[in-house]
């Protein structure tokens, strides 16, 4: 009698549920972790580390990783073939599901590695780029990766070292956007864009739960626009004896 090959019990177990990332973390029977998504009609399983479908292109960790060698091969005038394209699409599509289980089972610092990956590519590609629409039709999910990049540095921030450091994050990730709209010379859209409303809204609910005003960096940032160089000072001191865990004899701000 033929060995059963369907997923039929898996299937049943594990109901899909419309609009939402369903994933788990479990146990392969050779006793590596491996990652489960739950999709409409089956199930992806990935690895935890290194390329999703644990594949190793051309003997590189990375499709990336063996693009950065042909680089360094064929010298700084590489353009990506048609083929290469395709494959490098391929690695996009898979660390962006595994991106969605990360945050899903809130295992942020993950989410961030995934997320820095995948823009670590996309700077690769946009250099690389056969064409200026292949370019723009991948530079269109920057913002949406950053997005996740910030919101998972942020929410790791908080668990890790408390509120103001997930302040901190969603500052700097704001800034990003910021330059990001200004080299597409749209700095007039940054206010309005849909992501960045959510990492403002994010970054006033911390303060709201926590009780947390402004945080240090930020004094010292409306310090230096106000060009108060003197207090701008003070509160560096602040911010040095407060990372090396030591008293502050500066006064307080």
């Amino acid at each position: 009698m033929a060995a059963a090959r369907d997923i039929d019990t898996i299937l049943r177990q594990w109901e899909f549920q419309p609009g939402e990332v369903t994933a788990r973390l479990l146990k392969a029977r050779n006793g590596r972790e491996v990652l489960q998504m739950r999709v409409d009609m089956g199930v992806l399983q990935m690895e935890t580390e290194f390329r999703p479908d644990g594949q190793r292109p051309h003997g590189a960790e990375t499709y990336y990783d063996y693009l950065v060698g042909e680089v360094i091969r064929e010298g700084g005038s590489f353009r990506l073939s048609k083929e290469q394209c395709a494959e490098a699409d391929r690695e996009f599509a898979q660390y962006y599901h595994r991106r969605l289980c990360w945050l899903s089972l809130r295992e942020y610092g993950r989410a961030v590695r995934d997320a820095d990956h995948s823009l670590a590519f996309m700077d690769f590609v946009r250099e690389h780029s056969p064409d200026e629409e292949w370019t723009l039709s991948h530079e269109q999910y920057r913002p949406f990766v950053l997005f996740h990049r910030v919101q998972a540095s942020a929410l790791a921030g908080l668990q890790d070292a408390g509120p103001e450091a997930a302040i901190g994050e969603i500052n700097r990730g704001l800034g990003q956007f910021r330059d990001l709209f200004a080299r597409y010379d749209a700095v007039e859209q940054f206010d309005d864009d849909e992501l960045v409303r959510r990492l403002l809204e994010m970054r006033e609910s911390v303060r709201q739960r926590y009780d947390v005003g402004r945080t240090l960096d930020e004094q010292l940032a409306e310090a230096i626009r106000a060009e108060n160089y003197e207090l701008a000072a003070t509160i560096r001191d602040k911010i040095r004896h407060e990372k090396i865990g030591g008293p502050s004899d500066a006064p307080g701000v």
